[in-house]
């Protein structure tokens, strides 16, 4: 078996035993290797980020969230070479742009041979020009949209006047090479969008919003008639 596909049996292994905790003389036996190698390999998978952690002390050992990980998945190489050429050429200042750079991480990991090169050559032939967008702003949003919490934004319109806003957020937009983030204003007391790199600041209220339906809030706007990605049908 090779390091590959001994890292995808290891988090397998690990999630079919979880809750439980699996020591590390259990593992090396399960694959025939020694200790060292199966600690190198959960070293590995931690500095990759996947949820495994170690309890120490009697009865302790090596444990995964299922919650929080997803079963292996099988793509083809054109697949797999897609999906990275697509995170790598995500903008650097996007939403989300940090967990879509570490997922083309490990998808170019887990490929060997031609197909990885194929990848990696593809994706430095897409280029992004990066919109200005504060990284603790984005971070606040992402947050907030995970939460359904409350933000306070300070921003800046089209004519640079600042403001300061309580917002419940719905949802984010993309147009124009702009992203907007869509919400609830509570000064206004109707749906507004506001684009990220107009937002001089973004802190948590630690309020809970009330959710609200995108498509309504857009209604009467210039993105009314916005759509979002078409939902693929079921695999054969």
């Amino acid at each position: 078996m090779n390091r590959t596909a001994r890292l995808y049996a290891l988090v397998e292994e690990l999630r079919a035993a979880a809750p439980r905790p699996l020591r590390i003389a259990a593992l090396a036996a399960r694959f025939e290797v020694s200790t060292r190698t199966v600690q190198r390999d959960l070293q590995t998978l931690m500095e990759s980020g996947v949820p495994v952690r170690t309890t120490p002390g009697r009865g302790g050992g090596w444990t995964i969230d299922p919650a929080t990980t997803l079963p292996p998945m099988h793509f083809t190489t054109d697949e797999a070479a897609a999906l990275a050429a697509a995170l790598a050429a995500a903008d650097s200042c996007a939403p989300y742009a940090g967990a879509a750079r570490t997922a083309y991480q490990k998808i170019v990991a887990s490929m060997t041979g031609p197909g990885s090169a194929a990848a990696r050559e593809l994706a430095a032939r897409i280029v992004a020009l990066p919109a200005r967008t504060d990284p603790a702003v984005r971070a606040a949003v992402e947050q907030a949209l995970a939460d359904t919490s409350v933000l306070r934004l300070s921003y800046v319109d089209a004519a640079g006047r600042e403001s300061e806003r309580d917002v419940e957020p719905a949802g984010l937009l993309t147009a124009a090479g702009r992203w907007y983030l869509i919400a609830w204003c509570r000064t206004r007391r109707a749906g507004r969008g506001f684009r990220l790199d107009r937002i001089a600041s973004a802190a948590p209220t630690g309020e809970q919003a009330h959710p609200h339906d995108l498509a309504e809030l857009l209604l009467g706007s210039a993105a009314a008639d916005a759509v979002p990605p078409a939902a693929l049908a079921p695999l054969p």
